[in-house]
């Protein structure tokens, strides 16, 4: 998977490089190698808003986009929030995409084993 990092207001260091590469591993065993990650951080500059740490992070695979973000006070917390929401996410993806072809093995065999309930 290619991740590329890009920061907004705020300097992409290569501690945060690396933070953001070790945490996003889990996410990197899910989904192919043709994967591609981006990874926006950005700090809001307004004095009122608590959570100004932002993570955005898109993750394009074959025929599907998925999106995370979130907010908090800290950017590595931020990241792992992120990186959470997007594990969940290509989780239920690829169930989706298991559950699919399993059915279309079984409509394939003349659907032996299934039962329609109604």
């Amino acid at each position: 998977m290619q991740i590329e990092l890009k920061g907004r207001n705020v300097p992409v260091t290569d501690e945060l490089r690396e933070h953001v590469r070790k945490r996003f591993e889990k996410v990197d065993r899910q989904v192919s190698d043709l994967a591609r990650l981006e990874v926006e951080l950005s700090r809001e500059r307004n004095p009122s808003v608590p959570d100004k740490e932002r993570v955005d992070a898109t993750l394009y695979l074959k025929g599907v986009t998925l999106r995370a973000s979130d907010n908090s006070r800290d950017m590595r917390h931020a990241i792992h929030l992120c990186e959470q929401e997007l594990s969940r996410q290509v989780k239920r993806h690829c169930d989706k995409r298991r559950k699919r072809r399993e059915f279309r093995h079984h409509e394939s065999f003349g659907g032996e084993g299934l039962t329609a309930t109604t």
